[in-house]
């Protein structure tokens, strides 16, 4: 205790500027997760949520009872039925959430790293590029799900269009499972790019120019000073914004909600659309929903930890 009061006296001004986010987050983030990680040990449903039933009375008042078939805790049933398929498709979910993660973090990567390689350099209407580039990242998500749900229209879609115009005949971007998950993946993608670009150039803003000119007076060629010179300059934003980027994707719900609706069948769902549709489709059963929350948390947290372990490993600070 003596200890805790020295802290105090000596960093009180800290605890206070750090006290009122603390508390934001209690409120917003914690007892949230607190009480859903509770739900996810019960039956919890749309029927049973309701603690009393209440009935009117002829003479115009009402008598309300405890409702007998209340939400119950039922330990691991919940996670039993999801992680075994009983109820749900949760293995069949997984999958094509990695693929979508997988491909999502991928392109955004390799193709924000090009674009911010090329902006690095001088050129004429460099800030002009700069702008368009960023505009699909200042778009909100569900407008730009909307948009291009309207670009891969069957029937009155931008692209089948231009497809018929030349000839071709109209594509069904929906009607197979790889159709639907590369049509998705391509609209994250021309959203993600514009957020791993500006992260990447402003990584390469902070390499100094002396790295270059040495490697240049040693004889290295472009790609010799790409891989290590920008490389591993790179290396500790990288890190970052990958692991952003892949808790971002894990979660992306509208995409895939608006654009695909999971379809053909389910075929494209993802974790989070899952534990949506259990919690607001249907019986809406807050329980299993609340389970599918506490599963997709722990991945993202054992692959945070996984991830934090390999860096060590290489050599990484983090």
């Amino acid at each position: 205790m003596s200890r805790l009061r020295r802290v105090w006296d000596k960093h009180w001004y800290a605890w206070a500027f750090v006290a009122p986010v603390v508390i934001v987050l209690a409120v917003l983030v914690f007892y949230p997760l607190v009480q859903g990680i509770w739900q996810s040990f019960t039956n919890l449903t749309e029927a049973n949520q309701v603690p009393e039933i209440c009935t009117r009375t002829l003479g115009g008042g009402q008598v309300c009872e405890p409702n007998p078939n209340r939400a119950e805790f039922v330990g691991l049933q919940n996670y039993a039925d999801l992680l075994t398929g009983r109820v749900g498709e949760f293995w069949h979910q997984l999958m094509i959430t990695l693929i979508w993660t997988f491909s999502c973090v991928f392109f955004h990567y390799t193709l924000g790293l090009g674009l911010a390689v090329l902006l690095h350099r001088e050129m004429r209407f460099r800030s002009i590029y700069r702008v368009l580039l960023i505009l699909p990242w200042a778009v909100p998500a569900f407008v730009s799900a909307f948009a291009w749900k309207f670009l891969y229209d069957r029937d009155d879609g931008v692209i089948n269009a231009v497809v018929t115009t030349f000839g071709g005949q109209a594509i069904d971007f929906f009607d197979t499972i790889p159709k639907a998950l590369a049509s998705t993946i391509a609209v994250n993608v021309w959203l993600g790019v514009p957020f791993m670009m500006v992260a990447l150039l402003g990584g390469l803003q902070s390499i100094p120019g002396e790295l270059y000119e040495a490697a240049e007076m040693d004889g290295a060629t472009g790609w010799q000073r790409f891989t290590n010179v920008t490389l591993p300059g790179l290396r500790p934003v990288s890190n970052s914004v990958i692991l952003l980027g892949t808790i971002w994707t894990f979660n992306m719900f509208p995409i895939i909600f608006l654009v695909s609706r999971g379809g053909p069948a389910g075929g494209t769902e993802i974790l989070v659309t899952g534990a949506y549709r259990a919690a607001f489709e249907g019986i809406r059963n807050y329980g299993f929903a609340a389970a599918y929350g506490v599963v997709i948390l722990s991945i993202l947290i054992v692959f945070s930890l996984f991830y934090r372990r390999m860096l060590r490993n290489q050599g990484e600070v983090w």
